[in-house]
């Protein structure tokens, strides 16, 4: 018989306490539990051998090559690995407001080769109508589903047989048997686990969105994340029109891709050349400026890095980074103090990644210190130079990774010297580009290559 058991949990990390505490003794949180009833099988159940399977030797296991179901989207199939796996869980989150439900219903309305069920357990029907019409679709095979019971769900799956089914949201979900509430993370998780097992056997796959918590996760909480197969990470700042759709956990594929889109009046759109975007060639030259050839995952890109550099007012200077880490920054100042002589000790320093981006490849370094040694001597650096190199405590330019993919990305954006680290230089093919390429070994060396 099924044996009900109350517990603890803390909604933060999923640690169960047979009592309730006031702090989390997992992650530390305070006032995070909740108070959950759990069915557990009984052992007599739990130890019968119905429907189990044997093991069978690896050599006699046959391996199915279905290949991947296209979205039609590039980013979308770029960050996938190729597009959607028959019978996997993809799970989308992000902020509120970012266009997580626009990235969902964007997919199901491009899908191709049969139906797809769009569970709606937030919006009602019509909702989901005024955005399928705002994105300029008429709905074609999307049916739509406005339900919040599992097994109801399924049981419609089940009927339907669709090439996909989408679920927003995995927090507005209920399964029957749990007393708890929706969004707590015993229904989370046994929602999460009935649909991973309905999709394997089925071969349906599954995209869910998952709300996140304050401290920027997604909440249910990281055991939703390894539950689930690919974890997809929807991020961006509400004041700028670029999303970016990063990948955390992907089982089928690599997490180094990233998808870039554009948020415009009828939906979100693919950016297939962020460089041409990230870059501002109608503004007037200034001092401060620097272009850093730049990777996220295997897509090279080049983005802008600003910084001003100014007297400080009050007896502290400021640090002020955006985009980019802060105690990084710190770290190159210091480098700039210590090895170039630049005293920047007494100076306000702010630093700004354009396009509202986050950028956290190393090769930046060099960039990060260009602009703002220019901002601090008021020195333009010119249009057409591009940066490349990481920056060492020593003042070394380190080496950095697909150095051909970055000159090959100045070059065609017609950028006509780059500057990237010397060890770099070995069994580069110089013969294959048209741009003059610097190679340098310390941050002096750059410094008269720019400045003179």
């Amino acid at each position: 018989m099924a044996k009900a058991k109350t517990v603890y949990v803390c909604s933060n990390c999923g640690y169960e306490s047979a009592r309730w505490n006031g702090r989390c003794p997992s992650c530390g949180e305070w006032n995070t539990f909740t108070e959950e009833t759990v069915v557990r099988q009984s052992p007599s159940r739990a130890s019968s051998g119905g429907g189990r399977q044997a093991p069978r030797p690896l050599g006699e296991i046959g391996c199915n090559e279905q290949g991947r179901i296209p979205t039609h989207d590039t980013e979308f199939d770029r960050v996938l690995g190729g597009g959607l796996v028959r019978g996997s869980l993809v799970l989308i989150g992000g902020e509120p407001g970012i266009g997580k439900s626009t990235l969902a219903l964007q997919t199901a309305l491009r899908m191709r080769g049969g139906t797809v069920l769009y569970v709606s357990a937030e919006e009602s029907a019509s909702q989901v109508k005024m955005r399928a019409n705002r994105l300029g679709a008429d709905g074609g095979d999307c049916l739509v589903l406005c339900e919040t019971a599992l097994d109801n769900i399924l049981d419609q799956a089940r009927a339907v047989s669709p090439v996909l089914v989408v679920v927003d949201s995995i927090q507005t979900i209920m399964a029957e048997g749990l007393e708890s509430s929706p969004g707590t993370v015993s229904q989370v998780r046994e929602c999460a686990t009935r649909i991973l097992k309905f999709a394997k056997e089925t071969d349906i796959p599954f995209i869910i969105i998952g709300h996140i918590n304050k401290d920027g996760n997604i909440a249910g909480p990281k055991v939703l994340e390894h539950i689930v197969d690919t974890v997809l990470q929807f991020e961006g700042d509400q004041h700028y029109f670029y999303r970016i759709l990063r990948s955390v956990k992907n089982r089928f594929g690599s997490t180094f891709e990233i998808g870039i889109y554009e948020m415009k009046a009828d939906g979100l759109q693919c950016v297939d050349n962020p460089s041409r975007l990230l870059l501002s060639d109608d503004v007037p030259p200034s001092s401060g400026i620097s272009v850093a050839a730049t990777m996220e995952g295997a897509r090279p890109f080049l983005v802008e890095t600003q910084a001003l550099v100014s007297s400080a007012v009050y007896g502290t200077p400021q640090r002020s980074a955006t985009g980019f880490d802060l105690r990084r920054m710190n770290m190159l100042l210091a480098v700039l103090e210590k090895r170039a002589g630049f005293k920047l000790a007494q100076k306000d320093v702010f630093l700004n990644i354009a396009g509202g981006l986050k950028v956290s490849d190393p090769a930046i370094d060099l960039s990060v210190i260009s602009s703002i040694l220019s901002s601090n001597m008021d020195v333009e650096i010119e249009r057409g130079i591009a940066l490349a190199g990481e920056v060492g405590l020593s003042g070394e330019i380190r080496p950095v990774n697909r150095i051909e993919q970055r000159i090959q990305e100045a070059q065609k954006l017609g950028f006509t010297q780059i500057i990237i680290p010397s060890n770099n230089m070995a069994g580069l093919d110089l013969k294959r580009f048209t741009i003059e390429i610097t190679p340098v070994r310390k941050v002096e060396e750059a410094f008269r290559q720019l400045f003179g």
